[in-house]
């Protein structure tokens, strides 16, 4: 599977300039300043353009079926991209899984990732090792590993809990203040892996609501030469880009101010489709 840290071309929808105006300026600027390429993607309908683009496999996209349990209400069936006329438009070609995976919910290097538990939930009238064994197949991976769904997560979602820094260390966040029966699940689920455990700040606890993501630093957007990290004018924010500064050395880390974002729910990694071109 293609990691992040091998894309060289970004995707944004093109709802994010409309709906957020003054942090998608500060976004451009820093992306033109890294000599980061970049496009829009056409037609979009919400700004989580990670969640229901195709999944990299070499030259090879796998589209799998954006059709999560949280968008099943009413009121979200607007925001569903219509992908294949998306891609379509760019010429790309997919290959069609009818398993239900948002690209949140898929945290990867080259031959690992990280889904959490909510994909059971997705796809019930799959066998738990089968559906994991094709995951395996179409994305070329070695292992998947299962992570607890956070309480309270509306998505579910994996790309706000951990990430690789490599094949032999990740980064995850430091659940230290939530509840004992999460965290515990969660620490046996990261030793299971073997992986050694990077610990990164994690502070959403004067958050007005569980929708708002200020705080979660790991959900950052990871390129070949360069990685956005969100900050928030939080404590937190020096700490945070220390430890992501020293686990990717032959980076530039870049601060992005993230709140607006962020409190709609997601952040940089959420918006992003990076691929390799």
């Amino acid at each position: 599977m293609t990691p992040d840290s091998q894309t060289n071309f970004l995707y944004l929808a093109d709802t994010l300039p409309k709906k957020f105006p003054e942090f998608y300026a500060r976004l451009e600027r820093e992306l033109k300043a890294q000599n980061v390429a970049f496009d829009f993607l056409p037609g979009t309908k919400d700004v989580w353009a990670v969640d229901y683009m195709p999944i990299q496999v070499g030259d090879s996209f796998i589209q799998f079926r954006y059709d999560p349990g949280y968008l099943k209400p009413l009121k979200y069936q607007k925001t569903k991209s219509d992908v294949d006329a998306i891609c379509a438009s760019l010429g790309i070609q997919t290959h069609k899984s009818d398993i239900v995976l948002d690209g949140g919910n898929l945290v990867r290097s080259a031959h690992q990732a990280f889904v959490t538990d909510r994909i059971f939930e997705d796809n019930p009238a799959w066998e738990r090792k089968a559906l994991l064994t094709e995951l395996k197949k179409l994305l070329e991976l070695d292992r998947i590993f299962l992570l607890p769904v956070q309480p309270g997560d509306f998505t579910g979602h994996a790309d706000g809990m951990a990430r690789f820094v490599n094949e032999k260390t990740i980064l995850a966040n430091d659940y230290a203040k939530e509840s004992r029966k999460f965290y515990e699940a969660l620490e046996i689920a990261l030793h299971n892996t073997g992986l050694e455990v990077v610990k990164l700040p994690y502070n959403v606890y004067n958050n007005p609501s569980n929708n708002h993501a200020n705080g979660d630093y790991i959900n950052f957007l990871q390129m070949e030469n360069v990685i956005f990290v969100p900050v928030f004018n939080f404590k937190e924010d020096e700490e945070a880009l220390r430890i992501i500064e020293t686990c990717f050395p032959d980076q530039k880390v870049i601060p992005i101010e993230s709140n607006v974002l962020a409190k709609d729910g997601g952040i940089l990694n959420c918006i992003s489709w990076n691929i390799r071109r």
